[in-house]
């Protein structure tokens, strides 16, 4: 079987983005601003042990000690994959996580969530990987309003290719430890859950609300340990957390999801929403994040300052 027919799920459809709608649209899923939901918290200060959310990661950037560059992965038989990489602030060789977008395709605030992690002692590789999608065989800058309906043409065997390529590229730097994780978020939830199952390479993988394939022929290469972030106001995604559970269980992989009540889809880019849910679940979610990454591919390694 191969993989475009066992994750096939994986890659649902999305509708575009509207311009009163805000940042991510998954599976036909709209995600409004927290003032078009009428849930906003009350401002609260930027904590700098926790990911910036939409609105500050542009700062974070600007502000950031560590250095970031932009370098072009080789594909093979594909276009080159435009990558932010940024590198931590440490002595000893670091392990590489891949930072995959959401369905808005790359953005500020992905960046943001890689540098992030570089400050944690991370070397982060946030890839494009709508690269070669747009005009001119440009990525995500390049579409518009199209993003979300390009990256529906995306299949699983494409992104596997691309997320291989990444994970070789990082692999080969001379300050990588050799061990790879990935993160994924809403859309890029998804994609690094599915790429886990079917890459064993793969040390750790985060998956912050993104869906779980229903086929439980899907599962039947699993070894990847893999974490689950989840708002607990997600029905969408979260009914199938138990068939998840029992395929992994099945195959012997770890499977470690968590769901933060009150908390809606998309709550670490929105952290405002939800009345204050949507800040607590980051407040939970992103040591529970760190610990789990650490283990799996730097255990006993210290914050990078």
């Amino acid at each position: 079987m191969t993989i475009r027919s066992t994750l096939a799920a994986a890659v649902l459809s999305a509708l575009p983005i509207a311009p009163a709608l805000a940042q991510d649209v998954h599976a036909g899923h709209m995600m409004q601003t927290p003032a078009a939901q009428g849930t906003a918290a009350p401002a609260h200060p930027r904590d700098p042990s926790l990911p910036p959310d939409n609105d500050a990661a542009k700062a974070q950037l600007a502000s950031s000690p560590r250095h970031g560059e932009w370098f072009d992965v080789d594909n093979p038989g594909g276009p080159k994959i435009n990558s932010y990489v940024i590198y931590p602030e440490r002595k000893d060789k670091a392990p590489v996580v891949i930072v995959v977008h959401d369905i808005g395709g790359m953005s500020d605030w992905i960046r943001g969530i890689g540098d992030q992690l570089a400050k944690e002692g991370f070397i982060a590789i946030v890839p494009d990987l709508l690269s070669g999608k747009g005009p001119n065989g440009g990525g995500t800058s390049s579409l518009g309003d199209q993003v979300g309906q390009t990256i529906r043409t995306l299949t699983p065997d494409e992104l596997k290719t691309r997320l291989d390529a990444v994970m070789a590229y990082g692999k080969s730097l001379p300050s990588s430890n050799g061990k790879t994780g990935t993160i994924g978020f809403c859309w890029g939830g998804g994609t690094v859950f599915n790429y886990a199952l079917n890459q064993p390479a793969v040390n750790a993988t985060a998956s912050y609300y993104g869906p779980m394939p229903t086929d439980p022929t899907a599962y039947e290469k699993a070894k990847t340990p893999i974490l689950g972030l989840y708002g607990g106001n997600d029905a969408r995604v979260n009914a199938n957390i138990p068939v998840a559970e029992a395929e992994l269980k099945k195959h012997g992989a770890s499977y470690s999801p968590n769901t933060f009540e009150g908390a809606g889809h998309g709550f670490l880019r929105n952290q405002s929403g939800a009345e204050g849910a949507n800040y607590k679940a980051v407040q939970q979610a992103w040591p529970k994040t760190l610990a789990f990454l650490r283990q799996h591919t730097d255990p006993g390694a210290t914050k990078s300052q």
